[in-house]
């Protein structure tokens, strides 16, 4: 399969860019510089996190790993789309208390934590208690997110992560004749060097962000993304209007990032008594329990479809999990499709606002299609809907902003070094369009004996795990893939003897 015209990188010359499979002797003549280390990682982001530090727990010198990446710190990507969205470091994210990104045994867990570091009797006892009965008298129990980047600086610096970094943009990985992989790193000076393994992890998160296509076409079209924005980009100027001159704002998806940017507006308003207007569009409106099944329900009401996480509990260790695991092609991928969907937990708070908004009149709802996005008058857009019956005219709705919160499902192919992978190494893709991963999260079709090639997070969506891109579906890929290492000898599994000791170790923040 050939390769695209020469990008022009230093080093990287059509020799190296149109073979698929690389020798050293290929490789040294680039003049590049190659650095050998058994294992790499790409991505730098929650997912290499992980990964480090359960090597490190099972036993592989800091010295033995490299981790290449552009972020200074690994919950750095994924601070900035929580903030983007809303989420600032005082809020609740949408992960239960056990699922602790700094501690693979997750105990003790956020919520118990929390309730040892407060400073009153109430602040003690109310993480216990809401964990305790959540879900049943209290809504589920999620933490702060300033709590989980502290306690994963903490983990950071216990494990020795920072010296795994090199800094720059890996953007391709190619097989090694004879066995192993070789990674092309660009520096931020522009310098490529060329790291020589035995194994590649990549865990590289979303591709990017995704717009509607009515969305995409406005602002080709008419070069106006300061009136619609996306969720997951910078966008505080559409509140700050908001505030300062009031007006009408539509919002469009029914997820955890629609129920925050609403929240977000809402409270504003609350603050500043500005005469700001809420349309909310939904494609789908779901007014009541709903699912395949009486024993396979979610709760619904004005819109939104209810569940505590991304995807049910049973997906990351019940039967939904062998389920899926026990599935081939189309059945895991329909029964993948009836357990995901978009969902926004059941927050008493923002129900509150919600329900006050629909009878004050300024939160409004509406359902249909979008048949158009167009310039309205000065300051404002207008959204056409598609009319319900034949003849009739299109539902028009005239607003000053369009935020979208539908979303990240960018192609993995937008991604430089997947899209390099599809072509030359033998990656395929699964029925969901992501990366084909076997049950330990190696890339079906890419391995060069005795090395492999995993891949996690929601690159992977589709395969052997429903709940790949949540903090304990990155933890559950990290723990086979180890297993996986354990058995080519590159690491010691971690059984019970080891986890006991490495838990004390945790515990007391000694190295491992």
């Amino acid at each position: 399969m050939s390769a695209p015209a020469s990008t022009g990188r230093a080093g990287l010359n059509d020799g190296l860019l149109h073979t698929s499979v690389w020798t050293d002797e290929l490789v040294a003549s680039s003049g590049l510089p190659v650095i050998d280390m058994p294992f790499v990682t790409v991505g730098g982001g929650l997912g290499s996190f992980v990964m480090v530090d359960y090597l490190r727990i099972a036993g592989v010198p800091a010295g033995h790993m490299r981790t290449l990446t552009v972020l200074d710190h690994p919950w750095q990507n994924y601070e900035y789309l929580l903030s983007a969205s809303q989420v600032t470091r005082e809020k609740r994210i949408r992960s239960d208390s056990s699922s602790c990104l700094d501690n693979i045994w997750g105990f003790p867990g956020y919520a118990v934590r929390e309730s040892f570091g407060a400073r009153s009797v109430p602040g003690f006892i109310a993480p216990l208690w809401n964990v305790l009965t959540e879900n049943v008298l209290c809504d589920y129990w999620t933490p702060k997110s300033g709590q989980v980047f502290r306690s994963m600086q903490r983990e950071a610096d216990r494990i020795g992560y920072w010296g795994t970094l090199d800094m720059g943009r890996a953007h391709i990985t190619r097989r090694r004749h004879g066995g192993g992989y070789f990674t092309v790193l660009t520096r931020p000076d522009g310098n490529d060097v060329i790291y020589r393994s035995s194994f590649v992890h990549l865990a590289v998160g979303y591709p990017g962000l995704a717009y509607l296509p009515d969305l995409v076409e406005y602002r080709n079209r008419y070069g106006d993304s300061h009136r619609v924005v996306n969720a997951y980009e910078p966008h505080e100027h559409v509140y700050e209007e908001l505030n300062r001159r009031g007006g009408t704002v539509i919002v469009r998806g029914a997820g955890i990032v629609a129920s925050q940017v609403l929240d977000r507006l809402i409270s504003d308003r609350d603050r500043l008594g500005t005469d700001v207007s809420i349309v909310h569009l939904f494609r789908t409106f779901v007014e009541g329990a709903h699912g395949p099944s009486r024993f396979l329900r979610r709760r619904g009401e004005h819109g939104w479809a209810y569940q505590g996480f991304n995807w049910p509990k049973s997906t990351w260790g019940g039967q939904d999990r062998n389920r899926v695991l026990r599935a081939e092609g189309e059945a895991r991928e329909k029964w993948l499709r009836t357990l995901g969907g978009t969902t926004t937990p059941r927050r008493k708070r923002w129900q509150r606002m919600l329900e006050r908004g629909r009878r004050q009149g300024f939160y409004r709802m509406y359902v249909g299609e979008v048949q158009e996005v167009v310039p309205g008058p000065v300051g404002a857009v207008v959204t056409r809907l598609k009319p319900g019956t034949a003849g009739a005219a299109p539902v028009q709705l005239e607003s000053n902003f369009v935020i979208d919160a539908t979303g990240l499902e960018a192609d993995i192919a937008e991604h430089t070094l997947l899209a390099d992978l599809l072509q030359h190494s033998g990656a395929e893709r699964n029925l969901l369009g992501r990366l084909d991963v076997d049950p330990q999260f190696e890339v079906r079709g890419t391995r060069a004996e005795p090395g492999r090639l995993y891949a996690v997070g929601a690159a992977t969506l589709g395969g052997y795990l429903a709940g790949v891109d949540t903090f304990l579906g990155l933890q559950i890929a990290a723990l086979e893939v180890c297993d996986d290492l354990a058995r080519q000898g590159f690491c010691r599994f971690i059984g019970v003897r080891r986890s006991i000791s490495q838990w004390w170790k945790w515990a007391l923040a000694r190295t491992p």
